[in-house]
């Protein structure tokens, strides 16, 4: 191609032809337009008609706005788009709600926002008047599509609002310790109240779980806490020493005191028995001595003289008559006892 070719264009010099008049022309000679445009009318109510929903989702039908049907997982069909329309709701989908927290990079090591820029909703105050921060998450989904896309405006910030509320009315009736340590029969009973409320408002809401995650106190107190910890287990501690101390002494003594019981019920029974014993053996020796008075006297006196003589030791017995005594008899001596 040369440069006259380049300066004169595609239309070699002549004048570029109107486009109105081409449309003219092209609408005048086409045949069957009316078919053509019936064609496209019946593909475009064709494509209107059919929809698919997918799985773990269902299909709320409206009719001019007006709730019809809904539809399930799979192929369906509807009358033409303008008449009715289709909302897709994910009724399997499970949906979750932060407090006091936002996820920024969900995963195994999984990254949190600042809790300083939440801090409004997880500070709340305890029955006792104590600050405490409870974060906490709420799992749900929608278990009835008509109540949820029909019944509430703002489905989440009617969740956001109930949740919160139920919460610090939870928080509010306990103590910063058992809110501390009590946390799963607190995140029950508000799992429980939520689900109450949600269902008394017909939002087609289902709790599936609520967890709350770690709840301290703001860092302004967390030293006054430590140290009211800190006593608090010391008195623990005490109490603990004093119940090891009271389980040992309590017990040892207790047996003492059995011990010296039965001693003295064993003593008493031992002389009880002989002061019976005694008793009948001389009950026995009356009746001896009233048949026969002489005998009975005087085996009494010799069994007398023999328990008592022999405790004596030897005896001499010398006559006072006498005027000197032996030489060979050593008065001096002990009986066994050799002379020097």
């Amino acid at each position: 191609m040369n440069d006259d070719n380049l300066r004169k264009g595609p239309w070699q010099g002549q004048q570029p032809p109107d486009i109105a008049e081409f449309l003219k022309k092209l609408r005048e000679g086409l045949p069957g337009a009316g078919i053509i445009g019936g064609l496209i009318l019946v593909a475009f109510i064709a494509l209107t008609c059919c929809y698919s929903i997918q799985a773990g989702e269902v299909g709320v039908v409206q009719r001019f706005g007006k709730f019809v049907r809904l539809a399930t997982p799979g192929l369906n069909f509807k009358m033409p788009a303008g008449i009715e329309s289709v909302i897709r709701v994910p009724d399997q989908y499970i949906a979750t709600e932060e407090f006091g927290m936002r996820t920024v990079n969900p995963g195994v090591r999984t990254q949190y926002a600042p809790e300083k820029q939440f801090i409004d909703e997880a500070l709340m105050l305890t029955g006792d008047l104590n600050c405490a921060l409870v974060p906490w998450i709420v799992q749900y989904r929608i278990s009835d599509p008509y109540k949820y896309v029909f019944k509430v405006r703002n489905r989440q910030l009617m969740l956001r609002d109930f949740s919160e509320a139920v919460m610090r009315q939870i928080v509010g009736d306990r103590s910063i310790n058992e809110v501390i340590t009590e946390r799963l029969e607190i995140a029950n009973e508000a799992k429980r109240l939520l689900q109450q409320s949600l269902d008394k408002a017909d939002t087609g809401v289902q709790v599936v779980n609520l967890e709350l995650k770690n709840t301290t106190v703001p860092e302004t107190v967390q030293p006054s806490f430590n140290e009211v910890n800190q006593s608090v287990q010391e008195k623990e501690k005490m109490i603990y020493q004093a119940r090891e101390a009271y389980n040992k002494i309590i017990p040892e003594s207790s047996g003492e005191a059995e011990r010296a019981i039965k001693d003295a019920e064993g003593y008493a029974l031992e002389r009880i028995n002989r002061a019976t014993g005694d008793a009948n053996r001389f009950s026995f020796l009356l009746n001896e001595y009233i048949k026969a008075k002489d005998v009975t006297r005087r085996r009494l006196y010799l069994e007398a003289m023999g328990v008592v003589l022999p405790r004596l030791g030897s005896k001499y017995i010398i006559d006072p008559e006498q005027k000197s005594l032996l030489p060979f008899l050593n008065l001096n001596e002990k009986a066994g006892e050799k002379k020097p």
